[in-house]
């Protein structure tokens, strides 16, 4: 796919009024989308510029709208009209030249955030009005079956081509659905060689794949990724067959390699330019500025496999593992969690071997082996020799592939991203090719020991790989129902342990109190509660807090948009369904013999004829066969606004003065509407007649219609301002004295705890019940990976606790928490490597401390900064995940494998 980039900045022409341009834009957009197909250019724009036009274009609508009349041209408040075109934030000025196109883009655009695509013709107007550039056009290719799955290929495929046997090198952007004829046609331009004496390998990773001999066949089909490398090949037959000299031998490769190698170094040495050896065109900026230049061509995916003895850089001797990650825009949390799988001793051993014949190429759960293949590459490169980072990119593509929740480059969680990859590493290398159908079967009075044995020996039946052997554990279940006693164990596998922070017995929650017969207005009343508590206890709190009378009665409702979303009147119901940023509004409500209907009225501020929601609704009952007339509603939402209305007489009045309030009110508000919304939309007359509420809902909604003098007359402070059950505050720190321990983390994840009745049904009640759960720990993994839950997640926010968690660095001892007593030895693990996150959420930061285990010392891996840091440095508040090893000679780890595992641990003792 050719692409002509120009620099030339076109010269604006004469001036449209804003209101045609806006018109013209919008009917060439509509049609232009409507008739999109595969092959149109579409161009981009940089975010902000098409922002200011945005604005410039309607700015007379919204002060038509917003004023009722234009602003005149020299008002003070008129936005001027854009200046040209300025695409330049979206180049980057810092990329090695790419052979084929002239201008690159930076690696981290986002869509509606960077820059806009235009199709051409919306492009060509906005072009001629205003000038500008540069012209940065991309093509709509199509991603699926239908004509309709089109996509805009911003960043087309960019490849290194490797010319064997001369060693020379260049980069070139081609699309993904190009061919690999077209492929071949543009390596013989770069190089400029005869097409018949050339032919072209899949190179990715440095390693012969395939030889791409079928020209028709899409790059994308052909399987090749972004950043990898082609091998281009000249043919050494006379005759330019393709016949033996496209076979390649393993001496010609390595002295490719080799050749490539001494060309790179010696570039530096002789002044070249290094744009003819451009091997890496992102290397990251706050990275290379103090590079020399051949180490700028080696980094990345630009760096050689045995280069050791080449290369002036490396350092005879230097400890191996200690190279960073660059940054690819907010992929710390990516790097932070891969630099602490690499470091793990078992996995370094076992990817730096023979791996591939692992590989499980058939697995329906797993990725067909394509995540094992790109993992292990990238461990590869983390473990060659030489200091200079890496790019994750081929990894990243690989990753985004299988998970498209990690694509991009926004920040995410380190943790979901090792869950990730440990099970997906694990279904790439399963060694079970056939899993078995195994029906688990009842204790049936049978020991522990031998149930745990099977439920784990039918687990390895099934998964069985490395991930198994060093990551999983066992822990026992335990399940009790309240009612019958029944007790269900079962014996679980585990990757990893998410250890709670939070370890009180209460909770604190905030509620907002109205009352029914006006006598007080909106109150707050905050109250702690058992944190598995029920509603009852909150209502018994709330009741305590408010001095509830005998004759009185609380009814908790969660709000929604203004309305009530449930009513929590189920006394059983857990609060842990209640989370913390809800919104909770409790009624104070007469008790009533028989059940009644609720009523419940919510404030508007909007024409009569359209409806809208305001305020916190205010709850009124009705008996359901009471006889309820238009003035009795009336004066029910009367009394319930009365202790609301201002210039009132003091607070210590108000009981004596209810009566005169609520009449004062009436008066002043005859003229609000209150409307039935059911389905007939009855509109409520302050008279006798008869008001039909719906007698099949348990409530009814009534809207007040008021304006806005009339909302004047009201303190709506506490209307419009519910709070929330709990508002987040950091917790307070920890004195040098008290200092969470890791073992007290643990104490509370495997303490017992109830879970909702839906959690368990019981087979001998035949019937859902509030079972209490227990965990413990029964078999322990080679390497312990613990998750401290630092998140707190809700609908709205993502919480991070800052809390100091003081975790052994030596001697974590498990012995006394393991359940399964049959061995004798001891559980001891010491830490390796501990992923750390830094700052909030949305704009953290994650590095990860490595302990290499040759060295004994610890490093802080920082992208592609790795620095030493002392022991003492390591725990810290910004803990994250944490990686302990058993400590060799300790207990043995899982006892049933098959063989196949058994050789494989043996090997790594």
């Amino acid at each position: 796919m050719e692409m002509e980039m120009e620099m030339v900045v076109a010269v604006p022409s004469p001036e449209v009024p804003a209101e045609e341009e806006r018109a013209l834009i919008r009917d060439i957009t509509v049609a232009a989308e409507a008739h999109a197909k595969e092959g149109d250019t579409f161009f981009l724009i940089t975010h902000r510029w098409w922002q200011s036009w945005i604005d410039y274009v309607i700015q007379d609508l919204a002060n038509s709208t917003n004023n009722g009349s234009h602003h005149h041209e020299h008002g003070s408040n008129v936005l001027r009209r854009p200046g040209a075109i300025d695409n330049t934030d979206l180049i980057d000025d810092t990329a090695s030249e790419v052979s084929n196109m002239e201008i690159e883009l930076h690696d981290t655009l986002v869509e509606g955030r960077d820059y806009i695509l235009l199709p051409q013709q919306v492009w060509e107007k906005l072009h001629g009005w205003y000038g500008g550039g540069p012209t940065l056009p991309r093509k709509a290719i199509n991603t699926g079956l239908s004509q309709t799955d089109l996509a805009i290929e911003v960043y087309p495929l960019r490849l290194q081509l490797l010319l064997a046997p001369k060693g020379e090198q260049a980069v070139i952007r081609i699309s993904k659905k190009d061919t690999v004829g077209e492929l071949h046609k543009k390596a013989c331009e770069v190089f400029d060689l005869i097409p018949d004496e050339v032919c072209i390998w899949d190179y990715y990773g440095r390693t012969r794949h395939s030889l791409m001999d079928n020209l028709e066949k899409t790059l994308d089909d052909a399987n090749i990724q972004m950043d990898q490398d082609i091998l281009v090949e000249v043919t050494t037959d006379a005759n330019g067959s393709l016949d033996g000299g496209c076979i390649g031998s393993i001496q010609e490769n390595e002295y490719l390699e080799r050749e490539s190698t001494s060309l790179i170094a010696d570039a530096s040495k002789s002044g070249l330019s290094n744009e003819n050896f451009a091997s890496n065109n992102y290397t990251s900026r706050s990275y290379s500025s103090s590079l020399t230049q051949s180490q700028y061509l080696r980094s990345s995916n630009g760096d050689l496999d045995n280069m050791h003895g080449t290369s002036a850089m490396i350092t005879r001797g230097s400890p191996l593992g200690l190279t960073g990650l660059l940054n690819l825009g907010n992929t710390c949390f990516m790097n932070s969690a891969i630099q602490c799988l690499v470091h793990t001793p078992e996995f370094a051993r076992y990817f730096r071997e023979d791996y591939h014949r692992e590989i499980n190429w058939q697995n329906p759960l797993g990725m067909v082996g394509e995540l094992a293949l790109a993992f292990g590459e990238l461990l590869r490169k983390l473990w060659a020799p030489g200091r200079t980072p890496v790019s994750p990119r081929p990894f990243k593509t690989k990753l985004s592939r299988f998970a498209p929740q990690f694509s991009g480059y926004n920040q995410h969680d380190s943790q979901e991203l090792l869950a990730f990859l440990l099970d997906g590493l694990h279904e790439d290398l399963n060694r079970v090719k056939h899993r078995p159908y195994i029906k688990s079967k009842d204790a049936d009075g049978r020991s522990d020991d031998e149930v745990a044995d099977e439920y784990w020996a039918n687990h390895i039946a099934r998964n069985n790989s490395i991930i198994v052997d060093v990551c999983q554990g066992q822990y026992k279940s335990t399940l009790v129902c309240p009612a019958c006693g029944k007790v269900s164990v079962t014996f679980d596998p585990f990757m990893y342990l998410s250890l709670p922070l939070q370890f009180t017995s209460t909770r604190s929650m905030t509620v907002m109190v109205f009352t029914f017969d006006g006598s007080t207005p909106p109150t707050p009343y905050t109250v702690n509660v058992p944190k598995q508590g029920r509603c009852r206890d909150l209502i018994q709190a709330i009741s305590n807090a408010c001095s509830l009378r005998n004759g009185e009665r609380l009814v908790i409702a969660e709000i929604r948009n203004h309305r009530i979303h449930r009513l929590l009147d189920d006394p059983v119901v857990q609060l842990s369904t209640i989370n913390d940023d809800d919104h909770l509004a409790v009624y104070r409500l007469p008790k009533m013999e028989k059940k009644p209907n609720y009523i419940q009225d919510n404030g508007n501020n909007i024409s009569v004829t359209a409806w809208k929601p305001y305020g916190v609704p205010l709850l009124a009952q009705v008996s359901r066969n009471e006889t309820v007339t238009g003035m009795h509603i009336h004066e029910m939402v009367r009394k319930m606004l009365a202790p609301m209305q201002k210039n009132q007489e003091s607070q210590h009045s108000v009981q004596s003065s209810v009566s005169t309030r609520t009449q004062t009110y009436h008066t002043d508000s005859t003229k609000f509407q209150l409307q039935l919304i059911d389905d007939s939309n009855t509109t409520i007359e302050q008279s006798n007649d008869t008001i039909r509420v719906p007698q099949s809902s348990l409530a009814a909604v009534i809207f007040v219609n008021w304006s806005k003098a009339d909302l004047k007359k009201l303190n709506t402070h506490h209307l419009e301002n519910l709070p929330e059950v709990f508002k987040y505050a950091p917790p307070a720190k920890r004195t040098r004295g008290e200092p969470l321990s890791l073992y007290s983390c643990l104490d509370a994840f495997l303490r017992e705890e109830p879970l909702v009745p839906e959690d368990m049904y019981c087979p001998r009640c035949k019937e859902q019940r509030q079972a209490s759960k227990k965990l413990d720990l029964w078999r322990l993994p080679e390497v312990l990976v613990i998750h401290l839950k630092r998140f707190s997640f809700s609908r709205s926010t993502k919480q991070k606790l800052e809390t100091f968690v003081n975790f052994p660095i030596h001697d974590f001892d498990l012995t006394n928490y393991i359940a399964n007593k049959k061995s004798s030895e001891r559980q001891i693990y010491e830490l390796y490597a501990v992923s750390n996150h830094y700052g909030s959420m949305a704009s953290g930061h994650y590095t990860a401390y490595i302990k290499l285990l040759d060295e004994e010392r610890w490093y802080n891996f920082d992208d592609s900064h790795v620095s030493a840091i002392n022991e003492e440095d390591v725990k810290s508040g910004a803990a994250y995940v944490l990686f302990y090893r058993r400590v060799r000679g300790g207990a043995a780890s899982n006892a049933i494998h098959p063989h196949v595992n058994q050789n494989h641990r043996s090997s790594q003792r």
